[in-house]
């Protein structure tokens, strides 16, 4: 059995799986509510927060799985990218079970968890794979040829993808979690009432700060009563922009590289335009799209882990150098 633990933003999890990709217990506690009066995450609020959630979730982990911490055989944890305040939590918590129970630590990659919510059970997604990696941080075209790792052959030059969720729907007045809202109300809206750019930069790179000031742009220029009016249309046709954007270059990737199967993960995989975009597609479970642990214990699988007592100097990393 697998505990995984995850802290790298605003969510605080921790996740039991068995060796064969069982999911037993995956409980997530998000700090979305707490983060809305500021319109995004602030650190130090995400670090506190989870000090105060960690040892709470792990044991309704347990308890949800009818599990003890002697049942545990190895403990996974994310070390990074992330908030390096929040990923020093969920780090120094997984080092303290796994020293007290004398078990080997598994450090898992952030975004090698959310490739890996792919191969859990029932439905696991057998390597190779194009993979598209869209998040509120993170927007990347993944070479999956295997368990253990990735390729990475797109990434974003600026904003991610739901970087640009977030903050457009700041921009019309949604509120915070961004991404989710504009899928809301572009349901009411027509998504070709404004023709917002989907930037076309070199190779396999995205770029959406440029759609983001459009945008802007466009808000500034209508009169308060109409922008009312055309809130929905404005949130459809964003979304639109955005998703064209993801899809055009998941086909172009998988078409480079003669993948016969395109796969999509992270938070953004939620959005129901993406999802509708890419119908043959293998697509995470909405359950693992944002951040859980049940994925970093799915990658623990794959990764070299730590003898016990040598991962006591380890550190986190917030970011990952392209």
């Amino acid at each position: 059995m697998i505990l995984g633990v995850e802290t790298s933003c605003d969510e605080t999890a921790a996740a039991l799986i068995t060796e064969d990709g069982e999911i037993l217990a995956n409980v997530v506690s998000s700090q979305a509510d707490l983060h809305a009066r500021y319109g995004g995450v602030v650190p130090e609020v995400a670090s506190r927060r989870h000090l105060e959630l960690v040892t709470p979730v792990v044991r309704e982990a347990l308890e949800e799985a009818g599990a003890s911490l002697g049942d545990v055989e190895r403990v996974a944890v994310t070390r990074g990218p992330g908030l390096i305040g929040a990923l020093l939590v969920g780090l120094s918590a997984a080092k303290a079970l796994a020293w007290a129970l004398r078990l080997p630590l598994v450090p898992v990659d952030h975004l090698h968890g959310h490739v890996a919510s792919l191969f859990l059970q029932p439905d696991a997604v057998e390597p190779p794979f194009l993979c598209l990696l869209a998040s509120g941080g993170h927007t990347l075209l993944l070479d999956v040829q295997d368990h253990g790792g990735y390729r990475v052959i797109g990434t974003t030059l600026d904003d991610a993808a739901g970087e640009a969720f977030d903050k457009g729907a700041r921009l019309l007045g949604l509120g915070y979690p961004g991404g989710a809202a504009i899928d809301r109300l572009a349901r009411e809206g027509d998504a070709e009432a404004f023709a917002f750019p989907v930037a076309r930069v070199p190779g396999l790179d995205f770029s959406f700060s440029g759609l983001k000031t459009a945008l802007l742009y466009k808000v500034r220029e209508l009169a308060a009563d109409e922008l009312e009016l055309r809130r929905a249309d404005l949130a459809a046709s964003y979304q639109r922009a955005i998703v064209r954007a993801l899809v055009e270059r998941a086909l172009a990737a998988a078409e480079q590289i003669g993948a016969d199967r395109i796969a999509v993960v992270g938070g953004v995989a939620a959005n129901s335009e993406l999802r509708a975009s890419l119908p043959e597609a293998a697509l995470a479970p909405l359950a693992l799209c944002t951040d859980n642990a049940a994925m970093i214990a799915s990658a623990a699988r794959y990764v070299e882990e730590i003898p016990f007592a040598r991962y006591l100097a380890l550190d986190a990393y917030a970011s990952t150098a392209a």
